[in-house]
């Protein structure tokens, strides 16, 4: 998962909304999202080379996202980061118990983000810091640095975001993460890819013959606990491959 954008807004009529693009070589092999068959109460997508995911729901309200960091000099992890959310959703440690656990093993994996909660507690993790932090109520993003790092693709698609908020409407967020424009040159951030990946990974939506959004999910929960989930998945180049709704 590479960029996601989120309202967290405890007491809201729509307390938790959620866009996010997975983007990933097309060659890895993934499952579409759905109810996973060893824990039938965890809807997400899946990762079929190491068995984990980069964003799901499970029981209890529960909620998890991931993003790798960009920078080339961080060290490989023995680990697959797809684990950190499969695992808080499959679990039933708290929040703040699988998050202390998640610190102590950090060096195990490359570089990530974390984003775990429930219908009370948002809490984001980055590797490189020292703990997490409980998100107070408010708009985010989050991309391939730390939390709100204000790359062009990450306020475009903030902005995008924010104006689907007064009644999120999966199909509105999902437009949202569709923006394929790259940015200026002027305006990357130098993560030590090199300017033409740069400028590739630069969009909201990435699309190119071998890497690029394998899907965009749309989240927004109720405040009576009710989820709805929208994937759209898609091939090289942007081909447009299928799409999941559910409401659980």
């Amino acid at each position: 998962m590479c960029l996601i954008v989120f309202a967290w807004r405890p007491g809201h009529a729509w307390p938790l909304v959620v866009a996010a693009n997975r983007d990933e070589f097309y060659a890895r092999p993934s499952l579409p999202l759905g109810p996973w068959k060893e824990a039938p109460e965890v809807y997400a997508g899946r990762d079929l080379e190491a068995g984990g995911t980069w964003l799901g729901i499970g029981p209890q309200g529960r909620f998890a996202a991931l993003t790798n960091i960009r920078d080339p000099s961080l060290p490989l992890g023995r680990r697959s980061r797809g684990e950190l959310p499969s695992g808080f959703l499959r679990g039933r440690l708290p929040v703040t118990d699988y998050l202390q656990r998640v610190a102590e093993q950090a060096r195990d994996y490359a570089g990530f983000n974390l984003l775990l909660g429930n219908d009370r507690e948002l809490w984001y993790y980055n590797a490189l810091d020292a703990a997490p932090v409980r998100l107070a109520p408010g708009l985010y993003g989050l991309s391939n640095a730390r939390l709100d790092t204000p790359w062009p693709k990450l306020l475009r698609a903030k902005a995008a975001f924010a104006a689907c908020l007064d009644e999120p409407r999966p199909e509105c967020l999902l437009q949202a993460l569709s923006d394929r424009r790259q940015g200026e040159d002027a305006e990357l951030p130098d993560t030590g890819v090199g300017l033409a990946s740069e400028r590739l990974l630069s969009s909201v939506f990435i699309a190119s013959q071998n890497y690029g959004t394998r899907c965009s999910t749309a989240l927004v929960v109720g405040a009576d606990g009710s989820r709805t989930l929208v994937e759209r998945s898609f091939g090289p180049y942007g081909a447009h491959l299928g799409e999941v709704h559910l409401q659980v």
